[in-house]
């Protein structure tokens, strides 16, 4: 199962020797296998879901609509897809472009209008972040229209990047370690939420929308606020990646390779508990030995 979930897509035809659409090609081959991968690693679709694809309008959902239509025509499992909007009342929003798209798409899609713009300004004091709010209303919304589409799945379009964004976001103020989950409950415990682009690099993303010429609809109502602490975090990550390629990467798989034993939660792992075992463990302790990193790699030279 997983073979086809995650297969490259046949080669290019032999006149496709143009290198920008040898480019695009593998950029196509690589989103789909990280996709495929995702949802495989993580069982996030399965035989008979009804998936619902939240669009918002960017980059990351239109992507993330693309790309599993394109995973559906040969998935080893039969799936439904059904796009979603919701119209929240921005001023000035463009309300004929995603019906268009998605019409010319020829893909199901449900678009629910409901004025949340109004009840954010009301609420939210002039200059402050207006995001919390509007996810939470924006979340309870999109749940109750995944029940009346009967809808099994609901898929955000949430990438590598916002994953780890959210990981020091949570680590710097809120003194957790805590990211995005690539599938989970949804708070009301009636829907299963997953991320199928958890391992997408947003510059990819960006990429692909170039390629693709997506009618991108900006959000006026949070996109403005410059000053977010997640933009601030993004821009720290994107200078360490700069300087040190290769370091988001690790930084990723950082969260899939994670050794209770060796961190500070007690509920976690049972250090009051812990008691000899008279049985030596190679990976157990390392308290005296200094710290052993691999190198750093090279910075790469391009020559002119």
């Amino acid at each position: 199962m997983s073979a086809v979930w995650i297969d490259d897509e046949a080669p290019s035809s032999a006149g496709n020797g143009l290198k920008i659409e040898r480019e695009t090609h593998k950029l196509e081959k690589r989103l789909c296998r990280e996709v495929g991968r995702a949802i495989f690693d993580y069982n996030m679709i399965e035989e008979g879901d009804k998936v619902m694809v939240c669009v918002s309008g960017g980059k990351d959902s239109y992507a993330l609509l693309d790309i599993l239509l394109k995973l559906r025509a040969r998935a080893p499992v039969h799936f439904d897809i059904v796009a979603v909007n919701l119209d929240q009342k921005q001023p000035g929003f463009p309300e004929e472009v995603l019906p268009t798209y998605l019409k010319a798409l020829g893909v199901p899609f449900h678009i629910e209008e409901q004025d949340t713009y109004s009840i954010v300004k009301r609420v939210i004091p002039e200059g402050k972040t207006t995001c919390g709010l509007c996810s939470r209303l924006r979340r309870g919304i999109l749940y109750r229209v995944a029940d009346e589409l009967g809808a099994t799945k609901v898929a955000l379009g949430h990438h590598r990047d916002d994953m780890l964004q959210t990981f020091f976001l949570n680590m710097f103020f809120a003194a957790k370690l805590k990211s995005m989950p690539p599938k989970l409950v949804s708070d009301d415990g009636r829907h299963i939420v997953i991320r199928p682009l958890a391992y997408v690099a947003e510059k990819d993303l960006v990429r692909w929308a170039q390629h693709r010429a997506f009618p991108i609809i900006p959000c006026t109502l949070c996109g403005s606020q410059e000053n977010l602490q997640r933009k601030q975090v993004g821009e720290m990550l994107r200078e360490w990646e700069r300087k040190h390629p290769g370091r988001i990467e690790n930084m990723f798989n950082a969260l899939q390779n994670v050794v209770p034993s060796h961190l500070l939660d007690g509920t976690s792992f049972d250090f009051k508990g812990l008691r000899t075992t008279g049985v030596a463990d190679e990976e157990g302790d390392k308290a005296f030995d200094p710290p052993d990193f691999p190198p750093p790699s090279p910075l790469r030279v391009v020559q002119l």
